[in-house]
């Protein structure tokens, strides 16, 4: 006949094994804590702002570069819809999309990789009921929440440089919202293979042709029809279309193009840092 710490003991293994098997469920299954995360990253940053001071203040002083300079040399340019803009104007969008794009790019990498391979703060989030897909979720949120905070920042300062030039223009702070989730997507799936800090040097590698190369500075008719095509695979320049039609007002059915573009990526990256996260933490 079972005694009580037969069954007492039978009830434990039985609760072991759930929770085994709960673990080993993909991490899809795990959704829906990601707020945690989040909330973490939010107590964390409150004291890091000396670092979001440095992140708005860069493209603002390459904004009154290329007004004051280039805007001397190159006077008007053709912009979305054969609207003539300033070149400041036809700068200014795509510059708040690549600030929106490192703010998110650096939270998505270095720091995730140090609480990875270092602090391993995400071994103590997985022993809870916290699981991989909340961790992506919660850190891409945060990320996207970094580089609308820049976006939201440049936006005034084009608004008090002129160089607003519709009401539409409002709607780029949710375009760069969308902009720094992909790239936190992308980045934070690309970290997880990331086993040395020397290897952050092929993100750069990565990042800084896109800044250049995105129609961030000059339209995309200038460049040569082969290059052109890889352009148009860049998260960046789709971001600086929307952003660039937005601001004078010229909506083009291709936008919808670009933000299901944006989208996929992000859950591209999504999915891909779950996985990962799942295979190098719950092993």
């Amino acid at each position: 006949m079972a005694t009580d710490a037969d069954r007492i003991g039978r009830v434990a293994t039985t609760g072991a094994r759930r929770g085994l098997t709960l673990r080993v469920l993909p991490p899809g299954m795990y959704a829906g804590r990601a707020t945690k995360v989040l909330e973490r990253s939010l107590l964390v940053g409150r004291r890091m702002w000396p670092v979001f001071v440095s992140g708005i203040v860069e493209p603002v002083f390459y904004l009154l570069a290329f007004q004051v300079g280039f805007g001397a040399l190159v006077t008007e340019v053709v912009g979305p819809g054969g609207v003539t803009m300033d070149y400041a104007a036809f700068v200014a969008p795509a510059l708040m999309m690549a600030s929106a794009m490192n703010g998110a790019v650096y939270d998505a990498t270095f720091n995730v990789f140090f609480k990875i391979r270092h602090a391993k703060v995400y071994d103590g989030m997985l022993a809870t009921p916290i699981g991989p897909m909340d961790i992506a979720m919660g850190e891409m949120s945060w990320s996207m929440l970094r580089g609308g905070l820049y976006a939201a920042a440049f936006l005034a300062a084009i608004s008090a440089l002129g160089l607003a030039g519709s009401p539409w223009v409002l709607l780029l702070v949710p375009v760069a919202l969308l902009v720094a989730f992909t790239f936190a997507a992308l980045g934070m799936a690309c970290v997880t293979y990331i086993r040395t800090v020397s290897q952050f040097d092929y993100i750069q590698l990565a990042v800084m042709p896109l800044f250049l190369f995105s129609a961030t500075f000059f339209p995309l008719s200038v460049y040569p029809e082969p290059l052109q095509l890889l352009v148009q695979l860049s998260p960046l320049y789709h971001g600086v279309e929307l952003a660039r039609g937005l601001s004078v007002g010229v909506l083009d059915p291709m936008m919808a193009g670009h933000v299901a573009y944006l989208v996929a990526l992000s859950a591209l990256g999504l999915w891909v840092t779950s996985r990962r996260l799942a295979g190098l933490l719950l092993r």
